[in-house]
């Protein structure tokens, strides 16, 4: 008997483990025309992978405090063997998680995957990516340089404009009024702790879900299998697509590592709470829709706060998101065309308001 027969021999005895794998041996991938569509979901998973794996690294020389991170981030990438690499990667991979994550989204909407009985499967991705969001959001003022210092103060300060809690998610958030070394602390803390807690426990649901029901077949293939059933066509998750998971993993890791190679994540100047904001001051790319669409609202739109406004209209258009699913299974004549039209407005706001955002002074 080889010695790995023998390995899987000794935990199967004391764990089960051919029980436990048995849903994985089982499990099936519908084959068809937009199957590529189904990596994403594997692609955003291994680029967090990546994110917890160069997070822990950094965490070995990081300092959280207003007098220390910058000089401790300027020693990774300067003096620590391969610091610059981590750091760029990590940063890198956020990016691209964010980028992924998204158009993973857009893909289960254009696909109708939250059909019933996936509504819940739906509900926690769209939670995962504004995680994500929340990770890039809380990740970018560990630095402590200029333009984290000033774009953390004005998203906060945009946290501010919610009704009746407003100052007090300011002030959580900050750790006080202004933000100060009391607000690296707690942004590291939610970076490194809090985040990561929740984001792991919903992606245990949310995985625990797409095995409860599997991978969702587009309306137009089940009706085209319908017609003919000899066309549907099934892989095995493991091996079969399993590897090309793998392989897609494999692409994005060469990109990855293209990007921290050639183009290495800079860190500007340390952070100085006394010199104006810099011109042109502007979010990370994700939040870079939002930033312009309330630049461009009026002060006053009749006796309401146009910043005001324009974070209850995200507010809500959030919430209406993640309750889709529940808006098409209303069966109203038209809640499948209101579903996707939206889904096409909103990939194309942000598109476009995301590159205007880039091009607007």
């Amino acid at each position: 008997m080889s010695a790995f027969a023998l390995v899987k021999d000794w935990l199967d005895e004391r764990f089960g483990w051919a029980e436990l794998t048995k849903p994985l041996r089982k499990k099936t991938v519908p084959m068809h025309r937009l199957s590529y569509w189904y990596f994403l979901g594997g692609i955003t998973l291994f680029l967090f992978v990546i994110q917890v794996c160069t997070g822990i690294l950094l965490l070995l020389y990081y300092r959280p405090s207003a007098n220390e991170a910058f000089e401790s981030v300027q020693y990774i990438t300067t003096q620590v063997q391969f610091g610059w690499l981590v750091r760029s990667i990590h940063s890198w991979s956020a990016n691209l998680m964010i980028l992924t994550a998204f158009a993973h989204m857009f893909s289960v909407l254009f696909l109708k995957a939250y059909r019933k009985p996936r509504e819940l499967t739906w509900i926690t991705g769209a939670l995962l990516l504004f995680l994500a969001m929340g990770f890039g959001f809380s990740g970018y003022l560990l630095p402590w340089n200029t333009l984290a210092f000033f774009a953390t103060k004005v998203g906060t300060e945009v946290a501010g404009q919610v009704p009746i809690v407003g100052q007090w998610i300011v002030i959580f958030l900050r750790g006080g009024e202004d933000v100060t070394g009391a607000t690296l602390t707690r942004f590291f803390g939610f970076h490194v702790a809090v985040l990561p807690g929740i984001t792991t426990l919903l992606l245990g649901v949310h995985i625990l879900l797409v095995q409860r029901f599997g991978i969702s077949v587009p309306p137009s293939v089940e009706e085209q299998w319908k017609r003919d059933p000899s066309a549907a066509r099934e892989m095995k998750f493991f091996p079969n697509f399993a590897l090309r998971e793998m392989i897609a993993w494999y692409i994005a890791l060469g990109v990855l590592g293209a990007l921290a190679a050639l183009s290495p994540w800079g860190l500007g100047a340390k952070a100085d709470p006394f010199v104006p904001a810099p011109a042109g001051i502007k979010p990370e790319w994700y939040f870079l829709f939002m930033f312009q669409t309330l630049k461009l609202i009026p002060a006053k739109i009749w006796f309401i706060d146009g910043d005001l406004l324009g974070v209850l209209g995200f507010g809500l258009a959030g919430a209406v998101w993640v309750l889709l699913p529940f808006v098409e299974g209303l069966k109203w004549r038209l809640a499948r065309v209101f579903v996707t039209g939206l889904g096409v407005f909103a990939l194309a706001y942000i598109v476009s308001m995301t590159i205007y955002g880039y091009v607007a002074k």
